[in-house]
């Protein structure tokens, strides 16, 4: 045998035991059945693009922490308000049981006397941002999936850098991926200048297929302790001036009151989690009393939650439904558990509506989401076709006291991918003003009717039954 035929035994050798140990990786983590066979299959028939996809998109973050026990006892106990007995609050069974289970999930703590205001105008969220950054006295904590050196983010730069001039304490998280856009000498230039702008796990080639799988969708702002922010919006041009089909439609709430401190604790978290000390900065103390409106809780989920927090509620509240069911969402992409709970609600006779971009700004994601059309409206599921832009709005509303908005998108990447961050809100006054904002949009769309979904060309439905099989990792 020649050095050639010798090498190249003892490679095949190698990536053999490589491909079938990554396989008794895969079944040791005991994953839903599907998945496994999905990832075996895969690995067994393409063994070359196989390991390479698992590599960068197959492997879990399940047993890691985003910070210690300890320190998050710290911070809890920052807070400064008592914990909530829920069987006391004027609520629904049905929302008491949520909030129980929010707080079984993350330790989220109910905060109740809030005040919210709801964007769905960029361009106007983002003239309140500036202005509550000028008048911000001791510091800024803001954090952005994505943050573009275009017109907007250069605005938001300058402002934050006058700030820290002016003695303010300015932090800032931009996820590393979905800035990429921005030059690196933009946020070289926020430190020069004072302001503390970290990315979150930045992909560099040795930590390539460990950190691009997993992203910080979160859009959290806290200013002074006495203001906060959370939503769909983040720093780029196109979120106020649209794309070339149609202006942006995204939903962001700027929120004043004790649920600031809920806001304070998911960023002091992710801000650990960065190597960076433990946040100390105080949060204005409200007067409240338990039975006060607006309730909210502040839920974050992730790769590294034992339960997929975001998508546990979503299914609890949705099986609780009893009266209407609203969604909006810019991709529809639900694991099986979330199909089968809206089509169980729908059958029931509950009012369930999905209200999705007719163009987006992803092909791919269109398509995927347009491949459960059919199986939702066979169960009664309306589906509303946003026709006036992009819709970028990441909203759930249930009956009339739930509603909750935040970076969280109808999709597996949404659900167990990405840190995502939700405010969960209970409250008569803001479901109805979000349902109105969800009604007044439906007649800006084009219902989805069966016989017409039926007649569209065979090469779309191909293309969206193809694009579907890559769901869970688009």
């Amino acid at each position: 045998m020649s050095i050639q035929e010798w090498s190249l035994t003892v490679f095949a050798v190698i990536y053999i035991i490589t491909v079938f140990s990554i396989i008794g990786v895969v079944i040791s983590e005991n994953r839903n059945p599907v998945k496994s066979l999905a990832w075996i299959t895969v690995l067994l028939l393409l063994p070359v693009i196989g390991v390479g996809l698992y590599v960068f998109f197959g492997r879990s973050l399940k047993s890691k922490r985003l910070i210690s026990n300890k320190n998050k006892k710290k911070l809890r106990r920052m807070e400064p308000y008592k914990i909530i007995d829920e069987t006391q609050l004027p609520l629904s069974l049905e929302c008491r049981q949520e909030i129980k289970l929010a707080m079984s999930l993350t330790g989220a703590r109910y905060f109740p006397g809030n005040d919210i205001e709801i964007f769905t105008d960029c361009g106007k969220l983002f003239e309140q941002f500036k202005r509550d950054i000028a008048n911000a006295k001791k510091y800024i904590n803001i954090q952005f999936y994505i943050f573009e050196d275009d017109r907007l983010g250069h605005e938001i730069k300058d402002l934050l850098v006058a700030k820290a001039a002016e003695g303010v304490k300015v932090r800032v998280i931009y996820d590393h991926v979905g800035s990429f856009k921005a030059k690196e000498s933009f946020f070289a230039g926020m430190r020069e200048m004072g302001v503390e702008a970290l990315p979150f796990m930045k992909v560099t080639f040795p930590q390539l297929a460990t950190r691009i799988n997993w992203r910080n969708h979160r859009k959290i702002s806290i200013i002074d302790g006495e203001f906060g922010y959370i939503g769909g919006m983040n720093v780029a041009d196109r979120y106020v001036d649209g794309l070339g089909f149609g202006p942006w439609r995204d939903t962001h709430l700027r929120v004043k009151g004790p649920a600031v401190a809920g806001l304070q604790y998911n960023f002091a978290v992710d801000w650990n989690f960065m190597g960076q000390p433990l946040l100390t900065d105080n949060v204005k103390q409200w007067e409240v009393s338990d039975d006060d409106e607006v309730g909210v809780q502040l839920v974050s989920s992730g790769p590294t939650s034992r339960w997929g927090n975001i998508l546990m509620l979503f299914l609890k509240t949705i099986g609780n439904a009893k009266k209407r069911v609203y969604i909006q969402t810019p991709y529809f992409l639900p694991t099986e558990s979330l199909l089968k709970a809206l089509q169980a609600a729908a059958l029931a006779k509950v009012d369930v509506r999905i209200m999705i971009p007719r163009k987006s700004d992803s092909a791919m994601l269109r398509l995927a989401s347009f491949s459960y059309v059919s199986e939702c409206i066979k169960a009664g599921i309306k589906i509303y076709l946003y026709n006036k832009g992009m819709l970028h709005a990441k909203t759930l509303l249930v009956d009339d006291e739930f509603c909750t908005t935040g970076s969280t998108n109808f999709d597996f990447r949404s659900f167990e991918h990405n840190f995502e961050c939700n405010i969960l809100m209970y409250s008569q006054s803001v479901n109805k003003r979000m349902a109105d904002i969800f009604l007044a949009d439906q007649r800006d769309c084009l219902r989805i009717l069966p016989n017409v979904w039926r007649k569209r060309p065979v090469i779309e439905k191909v293309c969206e039954s193809v694009v579907r099989l890559l769901s869970p990792v688009l």
